[in-house]
């Protein structure tokens, strides 16, 4: 499964990935993906798996403002005031998501990957993830300590547990 040029890194995101995939399927099920900090590194691990296209519609790297407020319906108030790394932003994205793309469940991810753009109040690591579906939502909050691709890969893996973890959820 894994590519050797790719080396054994995301051998562990694919098998979470061919889980999601097994679990949507078999529900009928589809998903969605919003991503900053990412930069499309969850829709890319969905994707190495054949047959993701039964169930991933496909998502957005939203990276700017604009994009997010354009093409997800985040608020602009919402930017404004919590900026673009915080729970607020990354459960609109992923509402957004799921909306505009007519799927199921949304995920998002947004974060400061770095080595720039941290602040005391907003390290770098900082990352939020959120899934969005019929149920409502929930959303996580991380600080990697990491450099900036080990970033993209915690945050990638985690997008995808939280998913694991929203559709092994009890409903009702």
């Amino acid at each position: 499964m894994t590519d050797p040029a790719r080396g054994d890194e995301l051998a562990p995101l694919v098998a979470l990935a061919q889980r999601i995939q097994g679990t949507m399927v078999d529900r009928g099920l589809k998903l969605a993906t919003a991503e900053s900090c990412t930069g499309g590194l969850v829709g890319h691990v969905i994707t190495e798996v054949s047959g993701s296209s039964d169930y991933y519609v496909g998502g957005i790297v939203s990276y700017s403002n604009e994009l997010k407020n354009a093409e997800l319906g985040v608020d602009a108030a919402t930017l404004a005031r919590h900026g673009a790394v915080s729970a607020q932003t990354a459960v609109a994205m992923a509402h957004g998501a799921r909306q505009r793309y007519g799927a199921d469940m949304a995920v998002s991810v947004t974060g400061i990957a770095g080595p720039a753009g941290g602040t005391d109040a907003k390290p770098v690591g900082l990352t939020y993830i959120a899934v969005a579906d019929a149920d409502g939502e929930v959303v996580r909050r991380f600080v990697w300590d990491v450099d900036r691709h080990g970033n993209k890969l915690s945050s990638a893996r985690e997008a995808l547990t939280i998913v694991l973890d929203r559709l092994d959820a009890p409903r009702g």
